[in-house]
């Protein structure tokens, strides 16, 4: 690492997903926060879209008298709409949201001034794009106004953009306010996820891939141009594993300059008797859940298995999972009962109105329910993919079945219907989770699993498991983190080594699994963010000295 140690006096974080859950990166930023706000003690300040016209915004508390001068010229002189407050999470950092719909008019001077000054191509624009951008120029606009009203030329000051939909966001305040450091991160690289989404080999012929080419080839031009221009133009480049810095050397044309993996924070894990009680409840829920579902008393000791993260079928290893649990089912040799949890946000109708009724009436169910491999009725149920393998693979869920398998098709926000809890306290309740991913950047979901004492197993074309073999073999799920080599061609292999790992943590009595348990929070404070902010502190340098340079 950098041995130069200049670091900023005021840092701008903006995301997407600032008080918006809508994927793994609110994760990344709302667990970074604590480390960050001890940091810099609310001299971080957190930028976020107002997306939430009729609800309250989740996590933010308003807090009248924070920046309340700056507030008020804002909204009066530079006709921002702004709501300032805090995130509700560990450290609770100050949070802008920002309602950015009344940029629109700007667009086509914006997309013109970013193409005159910088190259980013955005004619062939859809779907997201143009939101994405206007959110980011209203992020700028914020930055921009705080900057001039509390005079900060004198300061050192860095903005850091997540994601090609914040690159505007950079690009402007580098040409508006040059004094200011800049740093962009890529989670994945949009031509990437695309690559490896539309079942094309991303990782045996990456050396050959071109990304502007294949841009055109897959209707990404607008979103490639635009994160590659930002990954070549901002103070500092980074993005969170090697294996995504690979990928933007190829397809960006541009190395990174510092590789910031993605922690976790402890305070997210209750430990003691509240963790145990905690486990208790989790797997009452699923256990409970499971045999209103299917009809018939399931073993309190069952062996309970989970998957889940966006619905990428074949990106996120769904597929291989579901056939990895048919291999557990049919193997005879499998001697525990098991349920295997598929937790993956769909496209849901409705939480299911039977199930509903007798979890709420707690009704003794004496046959299944109709479909029942599912607690949410989804639209197109059809031609959903997950159900589809489900069936054709020729799971029963019957008594008689050793293994059953449960999709659930929605978030887990403590308000679906059947559930009601969050994620983390569905999570604890685990015995073992599976994330055997084709493309993953960084990979929370191991990580988090590991932090709340459960073992899990990964591969070699994620991040975070290319992190974890660094530190244990991987060849063995007593390690905590079992990790398997997966390329693009051997579905089969990695179905065959996941079943393996299964069966074997089955076979472990209560003293084995707790020296397990214990090995996966060691091997989770390694990755906790008090030791990776020091790749970020590298970052902000880098981005300093370039700012500097730049300006001189």
């Amino acid at each position: 690492m950098s041995n130069i140690t200049s670091t900023p006096e005021y840092l701008f974080e903006s995301s997407w997903e600032v008080c918006n859950k809508v994927g793994g990166i609110y994760t990344v930023l709302s667990t970074k926060a604590h480390t960050l706000q001890q940091l810099f003690k609310d001299k971080i300040i957190f930028i976020g879209p107002d997306v939430w016209t009729n609800t309250e915004a989740s996590d933010f508390i308003e807090e009248a008298t924070l920046f309340a001068d700056w507030k008020k010229h804002a909204e009066s002189v530079d006709k921002l709409k702004l709501k300032i407050g805090r995130w509700n999470v560990p450290g609770m950092p100050p949070v802008i949201l920002v309602d950015f719909k009344p940029y629109f008019e700007d667009r086509d001077q914006l997309f013109y001034t970013m193409w005159e000054s910088y190259k980013v191509n955005s004619l062939n624009a859809y779907g997201d794009y143009d939101e994405s951008c206007i959110f980011a120029y209203a992020v700028a606009k914020v930055i921009e106004s705080f900057y001039r009203f509390y005079k900060l030329e004198t300061k050192k000051v860095a903005a850091l953009f997540n994601e090609w939909m914040l690159g505007m966001g950079a690009l402007y305040i580098q040409k508006q306010i040059p004094a200011i450091a800049t740093l962009f991160t890529t989670h994945a690289t949009s031509i990437g996820r695309s690559i490896a989404g539309n079942n094309k080999a991303l990782y045996a012929y990456m050396d050959g891939y071109n990304g502007d080419q294949m841009a055109t080839e897959l209707n990404m031009e607008a979103k490639h141009s635009l994160e590659k221009q930002t990954a070549h133009y901002v103070d500092c480049f980074t993005t969170v594993s090697d294996i995504t810095a690979r990928e933007c050397k190829q397809l960006l044309d541009k190395e990174p300059d510092i590789v910031t993996p993605n922690g976790f924070e402890r305070n997210f894990v209750p430990d003691g008797k509240e963790y145990t009680k905690k486990r208790n409840a989790a797997r009452q829920t699923l256990i409970n859940v499971a045999e209103k579902l299917l009809g018939y008393p399931i073993s309190p000791d069952a062996l309970l298995i989970s998957t889940s993260g966006r619905y990428e079928y074949r990106n996120k290893g769904i597929d291989v999972f579901i056939e990895a649990m048919n291999r557990v089912r049919t193997s005879g040799r499998l001697q525990r009962e098991a349920i295997a949890f598929i937790i993956v946000p769909a496209w849901v109708r409705d939480a299911r109105a039977d199930l509903k009724e007798v979890i709420e009436k707690d009704i003794k169910t004496t046959s299944p329910l109709q479909v029942p491999f599912i607690t949410h009725w989804l639209h197109q149920m059809r031609e959903d993919k997950v159900l589809n393998y489900i069936m054709h693979a020729g799971f029963t869920n019957t008594a008689a079945d050793k293994l059953k398998i449960i999709f659930v098709p929605c978030y887990q926000d403590g308000h679906d219907g059947i559930f009601n809890k969050v994620y983390y306290d569905l999570l604890i309740g685990m015995d073992v989770t599976v994330y055997p991913s084709y493309y993953e950047p960084w990979g929370y979901t191991p990580l988090e699993s590991i932090a709340f004492g459960i073992p899990t197993i990964t591969t070699n074309l994620a991040g975070f498991g290319l992190w974890a073999e660094k530190t244990v073999s991987g060849n063995n799920i007593d390690e905590g983190v079992a990790v398997i080599n997966r390329t693009d061609f051997n579905y089969f292999e990695v179905a065959d080594a996941i079943t393996n790992f299964i069966l074997s943590l089955a076979q472990k009595d209560k003293k084995e699994i707790e020296t397990i348990r214990q090995r996966c929070f060691d091997l989770a404070g390694k990755a906790e963010w008090s030791k990776f902010i020091a790749y970020y502190q590298t970052a902000f340098s880098i981005a300093l000295e370039h700012a500097k340079k730049r300006k001189s």
